[in-house]
């Protein structure tokens, strides 16, 4: 398989933790499995928000918060520093918000996400041979985390770097006024 240039041959030596944590890149497919893997990352923080905020009494947040976290994710797949950073600093501005052990976790794990796409996006093979290997459709995980990444971030990317700053932006806006009316540095009679 490795003369056709599908897979490499060298087995991931790598446990999960060390891959989430402190990845290594030696080939193509260590880039691939790190773009993939912030990918069902991100798509399983978006899901949370969304029925953390359903469960919260605000469906329109939540849907709003899936499509944030999902495209950043499709993004993060797609090796995008910008979606990574955004995804990131939107779920610490919630975690500010609203603390948590597990919050803190998401952003810990958001943090190695983070890491893992700047070294992905960076990374120059030290020959020409190198490839990246090929991303297959065979089952559905194939398709959404392979296929699916591959044709809907060009079509997407520039609205949802309009979405995320937009978003971002109002997110501040509403952590500023929440921690200005907490510790009184609003007038009683300020309505918003």
């Amino acid at each position: 398989m490795q003369t056709l240039g599908i897979s490499d041959s060298a087995p991931q030596a790598e446990n999960l933790l060390k891959r989430l944590f402190w990845p290594s890149i030696r080939s193509g497919s260590d880039v691939d499995t790190l773009g993939s893997q912030g990918y069902w990352i991100c798509a399983i923080v978006a899901a949370f928000a969304c029925l953390s905020a359903a469960l919260a009494g605000q469906p329109i947040i939540g849907i709003c918060l899936l499509l944030y976290y999902y495209l950043g994710g499709v993004g993060v797949r797609q090796h995008s520093c910008f979606a990574a950073v955004a995804v990131f600093v939107m779920f610490v501005a919630n975690t500010v918000s609203s603390p948590g052990i597990l919050a803190f976790f998401g952003c810990v794990l958001l943090l190695s996400v983070l890491r893992a796409t700047f070294i992905a996006s960076f990374w120059e093979p030290q020959t020409t041979e190198v490839e990246m290997p090929m991303r297959f459709s065979e089952t559905w995980g194939d398709k959404f985390a392979d296929k699916l990444p591959e044709w809907l971030w060009p079509k997407v990317r520039i609205a949802y770097y309009i979405y995320s700053v937009g978003f971002l932006a109002l997110i501040t806006a509403g952590l500023v006024i929440f921690f200005a009316r907490r510790f009184g540095w609003l007038p009683a009679n300020f309505r918003f």
